[in-house]
């Protein structure tokens, strides 16, 4: 009883935090066929939102990236077809196109050195998610600093956005993504061992839980390469035309 009342809730809740915020303005000017063009498996996708709970994940992480997303398509395919694997607020984790979020600011983030069989794996693991449900505490915890809007020093930031209840059957969208990279031992932030130290002089890290990792997580990870969309075409700003300011009166 209680489980299906908080369910309730949840869902009147998720449909109140996904409601827009009008006054967005995307400052992208690279058409999304440009940017589907030169996405490659395994790349992620960040989205910057403009939604209720988009707001309150930038306060808590300063960030304008709210959602992110895996690219679990083919070199080439179209903007159209299915290639985002995400996990959304009311329909849990699944596929959409990359025209889906042609009208936000978007980055692209690459992992480095990955194998063909690294990316099969990684793909394999995100995509066995499907169908799982959005993590119902996670709402919860940011509808409260939503409406709080607490002063939150820097850094207790991410011990605040650890949320969820990191159950095995749900998820976040950052925290799905972020749990995909673990399970083939890929780098986000992670944090040097201070007291071993170095292995054979290489030095030795542990994993955050992948329930503290961001959007921008991977976009600040040095082990991820931002791809540009128009730099990768060869740009030249030598051919841009630009329009002549009219003369003042």
């Amino acid at each position: 009883m209680i489980t299906s009342i908080t369910r309730g809730i949840g869902s009147r809740l998720a449909a109140f935090l996904s409601k827009s915020i009008s006054g967005y303005q995307r400052l992208d000017t690279v058409a999304i066929e440009d940017v589907a063009a030169v996405l490659r498996a395994g790349d992620i996708v960040l989205v910057e939102g403009n939604t209720r709970i988009s707001t309150a994940i930038k306060y808590l992480t300063q960030s304008s990236w709210s959602h992110s997303c895996l690219f679990v398509g083919s070199k080439g395919d179209s903007a159209e077809e299915g290639t985002l694997l995400e996990a959304d607020l009311r329909h849990g984790v699944r596929i959409v196109s990359l025209k889906h979020y042609e009208n936000f600011n978007l980055r692209i983030c690459r992992p480095v050195g990955l194998t063909k069989e690294d990316t099969q794996s990684l793909l394999q693991y995100a995509r066995s998610k499907i169908g799982y449900k959005y993590d119902l505490k996670n709402i919860f915890d940011l509808v409260r600093y939503l409406i709080q809007k607490p002063a939150v020093p820097n850094r207790y930031r991410r011990a605040m956005i650890a949320l969820g209840s990191g159950e095995p059957t749900k998820a976040i969208c950052s925290t799905l993504i972020a749990e995909s990279f673990q399970s083939i031992n890929y780098p986000i932030l992670p944090k040097r061992e201070q007291q071993k130290g170095y292995v054979s002089g290489v030095p030795v890290y542990y994993k955050h839980h992948f329930t503290h990792f961001t959007p921008r997580d991977f976009d600040l990870s040095p082990y991820f390469k931002v791809i540009k969309p128009t730099i990768e075409k060869d740009f030249d700003f030598h051919g841009l035309r630009w329009k002549s300011e009219s003369p003042s009166t």
